[in-house]
């Protein structure tokens, strides 16, 4: 599953962690799975943060650039 998840867009990413927070708060989740959803979650949010991060990192890279045409080659953690 961390394959999947790695690869995962923002917008896939957000969707699932919405639907997960969705299940949580309707208290009909046994405590097992319960956990194994909080986990899951953790994991998303993780993907969710670091995909905010590099479109974070590509606007400042671009606001800095003169003329703001020039476009660069941006490495992103999933290419490293």
């Amino acid at each position: 599953m961390e394959t999947k998840q790695a690869i995962l867009s923002f917008e896939a990413a957000l969707s699932n962690l919405e639907t997960i927070v969705e299940a949580m708060e309707s208290g009909d989740v046994p405590l097992a799975e319960l956990l194994a959803k909080f986990e899951d979650g953790s994991k998303l949010l993780k993907i969710c943060e670091s995909r905010l991060k590099e479109a974070e990192l590509k606007i400042e890279l671009l606001k800095k650039q003169k003329d703001g045409v020039a476009f660069e080659k941006f490495a992103t953690e999933r290419e490293t």
